[in-house]
């Protein structure tokens, strides 16, 4: 019996173990395996927004994109919603987008969030992660800025304040 324990107890943590450094290599690790980064062109997506029309990133061309990739659950991407309307009103006529594509989330949660928040900006849906993974997201909220070219100038990952999204979106105006 007591020779049964310590087995089932030294498998345990032998799989926490590896649970752990798992998490711990892919965390270290997640930068590098990014799909895409600064300076690369932004790979095209078609995906279809709340009120289905289809958004295709090649389409704003010409524009600077402020593309957000976000989720109702995640509390950082709740407190920058605000302040992302915020600067859509200002930047939208000088020729910035936002585009906040919600990753793996049905309709419902989706629209009352943006009815919620009163938002404006093309929300995108990407219900199986395939544009998330064809960016190489990995934490959210994750945003990419894209100049009027189409080039990645830079990535943020995390929450920001309206002052620095105001920041950035000057920095993409064309």
């Amino acid at each position: 019996m007591i020779k049964k324990r310590l087995l089932i107890r030294s498998v345990s943590l032998l799989v926490i173990a590896i649970a752990i450094g798992y998490m711990l290599y892919s965390n270290f690790t997640s930068d590098r395996n990014r799909a895409v980064g600064v300076g690369d062109q932004a790979p095209n997506f078609v995906l279809t927004d709340l009120e289905g029309n289809e958004v295709e990133l090649n389409d704003y061309r010409g524009k600077g994109v402020f593309l957000n990739f976000w989720g109702t659950y995640c509390p950082p991407c709740e407190r920058e919603m605000p302040y992302m309307e915020n600067q859509y009103a200002i930047y939208k006529d000088l020729g910035v987008e936002i585009l906040a594509v919600n990753v793996r989330e049905g309709e419902l949660p989706v629209r009352q969030f943006v009815e919620r928040y009163g938002l404006s900006f093309p929300i995108p849906m990407d219900p199986k992660g395939e544009v998330v993974q064809l960016y190489g997201v990995i934490p959210l909220p994750t945003t990419y800025l894209i100049n009027s070219e189409g080039a990645i100038t830079k990535v943020i990952t995390g929450g920001m304040t309206e002052k620095d999204i105001a920041e950035y979106m000057d920095s993409i105006k064309p």
